[in-house]
């Protein structure tokens, strides 16, 4: 496929005040075979009361609800890609390649997964590249050569990369005019967002989170208070984590009958 004369486009989601993270767009602008466009990301840290209650949906609108409180780090990150998939519509792209700003890019392997990506994006909409090689065995879909086209269920956390096609770009603006929790967790109920996400192993792209500065979503704490309530937090974690993986095996399986 010849990405110049495709209707594509990549997306770089960067934080402005996140300096350590230019030299990673810089690559990643080196490194990719489309036209490229960078996305300021929303600061959560900035964001008004008024902005937030636009956004929040407080009632945990959807099941299973979403055991923990959204924070302001995890909003600002949902409304980035909300902004990328807005730019996706207005522009009239046939899909639109969504990076943050915290990844590399093997340009050789990358390269290989897009094409594949591509070839494929019209019947699957929404396709995830990992940065981490997949070990788990998943429904493989379609293989070229080393690549593998999965449909993981449930659908694999990390919103790192991802190739997003016009038609799930418009549900997704839909389904998320309010929110109750973060995008990953949300994109794995494809019963309420009618988007199966597939992914493609051995992309290409890795994550480098601690080297560009650590994660922009939350703060760390080593509070008495943080420290006496960890356990409980990763209880309530693995609950929801189940609750996820039944529903979505459910979900999957009524499709069958």
């Amino acid at each position: 496929m010849n990405f110049e004369s495709s209707n594509l486009k990549c997306f770089i989601i960067h934080l402005k005040r996140a300096k350590a993270r230019k030299v990673f767009v810089d690559n990643i602008i080196k490194n990719i075979s489309l036209k490229t466009e960078i996305i300021e990301a929303v600061d959560g840290n900035l964001l008004t009361n008024i902005e937030v209650n636009n956004i929040l949906n407080e009632n945990k609108a959807f099941r299973p609800k979403y055991p923990f409180k959204i924070n302001s780090g995890e909003i600002g990150c949902f409304l980035s890609h909300r902004k990328a998939w807005r730019q996706i519509v207005d522009q009239n792209l046939d899909a639109g390649l969504i990076l943050e700003d915290d990844v590399r890019i093997d340009h050789f392997k990358f390269d290989k997964a897009l094409k594949f990506a591509i070839k494929n994006i019209k019947s699957c909409k929404y396709v995830q590249f990992q940065v981490r090689e997949i070990k788990k065995k998943y429904k493989i879909l379609k293989s070229q050569n080393e690549l593998e086209l999965l449909h993981p269920t449930p659908t694999l956390l990390r919103t790192s990369a991802q190739l997003v096609s016009y038609d799930a770009a418009i549900e997704l603006l839909e389904v998320t005019s309010k929110i109750d929790r973060p995008i990953d967790t949300m994109l794995q109920m494809f019963w309420k967002t009618n988007i199966k996400c597939f992914c493609i192993n051995k992309s290409g792209i890795t994550d480098h989170t601690f080297e560009a500065g650590g994660s922009t979503l939350s703060k760390k704490s080593s509070t008495k208070f943080e420290t006496q309530f960890k356990i409980r937090r990763n209880i309530k974690r693995l609950i929801y984590r189940t609750k996820i993986h039944c529903f979505s095996k459910y979900k999957i399986f009524k499709e069958t009958l």
